[in-house]
């Protein structure tokens, strides 16, 4: 019987708390998720009392698929059932011996496929161990994204390399440590970013509706995005939120959330103020809820890409994040790197 804990905070390493089990997602065919003709004819997503598709719940992403398609993997959009049975006897051999912040997200993956440019995860410090990671979810798929069909974030434009190296330039002169404000927002408590892609590691989402509203939230920092179904516009350009602003609208069975308006200094991976996220909700299965999102930003990569993550539906409870009251972790960082300044000052008389 799986079992869950409450989150413990932004420590490294402090997962989704569940007792460690490899298995397949319940009712996903294996090539892709489809289901039989006779299955979509007689399955119908269950409504909401006011008539809406009914997607509410709490929805597990603890699949193992990378959000690229490592290169091992180049040209294959999908395993074989031998291949994938064999990259599950070997992920379950990797486990024994690594520590949690090893296996987390992509990296289970590319440990079992032994890339050889996957680094340690915390080599200095250490992680916990695995008995505190969520069980992963294997399908045959070799990548999330599914557009462009070679699995890959598509290349950055040029404007987009000078922002990088403008921020860059703005850097210099000033340590990863000097302040708080030069640590990550995640490790600030301020946000993991929106969407939160990484897998197996307090990654679950809970959804509630209303009739005109619909809530998501993320169990990491426990953000929630409360998104209005009423048609009003987006505020105008100089409000800029960390996960920009969403309005939602219903197409069919399929929700529908458009996100502008992110602040600069927090969009994903590296975006500008341009970019719009366009996120697609569906029922899949009883147990499956379709998540797929595409990235838009012509100052940021050459093209529009899409992914596709398939979450699966969980009974167990999304508890606080209590970021903050467990972020020992920022004191510890700013503190050592006095430490090693203080070290390296007395070297040199």
């Amino acid at each position: 019987m799986q079992r869950r804990i409450p989150s413990l905070g932004v420590l490294p390493g402090v997962a989704a708390l569940v007792w460690l089990m490899i298995v397949p997602l319940d009712g996903q065919a294996p090539s892709g998720g489809a289901r039989p003709a006779s299955a979509r004819t007689a399955w119908k997503a269950p409504r909401t009392v006011d008539g809406q598709p009914d997607l509410q719940g709490v929805w597990a992403n603890n699949s193992i698929t990378p959000l690229e398609r490592p290169e091992a993997l180049a040209g294959r959009s999908e395993l074989s059932e031998a291949e994938l049975t064999d990259l599950q006897r070997k992920a379950a051999d990797i486990l024994s011996g690594k520590q949690a912040g090893d296996i987390i997200g992509d990296r289970l993956l590319q440990e079992a496929l032994k890339d050889p440019n996957l680094r340690p995860f915390d080599a200095v410090t250490g992680n916990y161990n695995t008995f505190w990671i969520v069980d992963r979810d294997w399908d045959n798929r070799t990548s999330l994204i599914m557009d462009p069909a070679d699995g890959k974030i598509p290349p950055m434009t040029a404007e987009a390399r000078q922002r990088a190296s403008a921020r860059a330039a703005a850097r210099k002169g000033r340590g990863p440590m000097d302040s708080h404000e030069d640590r990550p927002l995640s490790e600030r408590c301020i946000t993991f970013g929106m969407p939160d892609l990484l897998a197996g590691y307090n990654s679950y989402y809970h959804i509630v509706q209303t009739p005109g509203h619909v809530a998501i939230a993320t169990e990491r920092i426990h953000d929630t995005r409360l998104i209005p179904l009423d048609g009003r516009p987006h505020p105008p350009e100089s409000v800029r939120l960390w996960n920009g602003d969403s309005r939602g609208r219903w197409e069919g069975d399929t929700l529908v959330v458009e996100t502008t308006n992110f602040s600069e200094r927090g969009v994903f991976r590296g975006a500008s103020e341009s970019l719009r996220v366009t996120e697609r909700f569906s029922r899949a299965a009883d147990d499956v809820l379709a998540y797929e999102m595409t990235f838009n930003d012509p100052k940021t990569w050459t093209k529009p890409w899409t992914v596709l993550l398939r979450l699966k539906r969980s009974e167990d409870k999304v508890y606080e994040y209590a970021c903050h009251e467990g972020n020992h972790s920022m004191v510890g960082v700013l503190a050592g790197a006095r430490v090693e300044e203080s070290a390296a000052a007395k070297a040199k008389k």
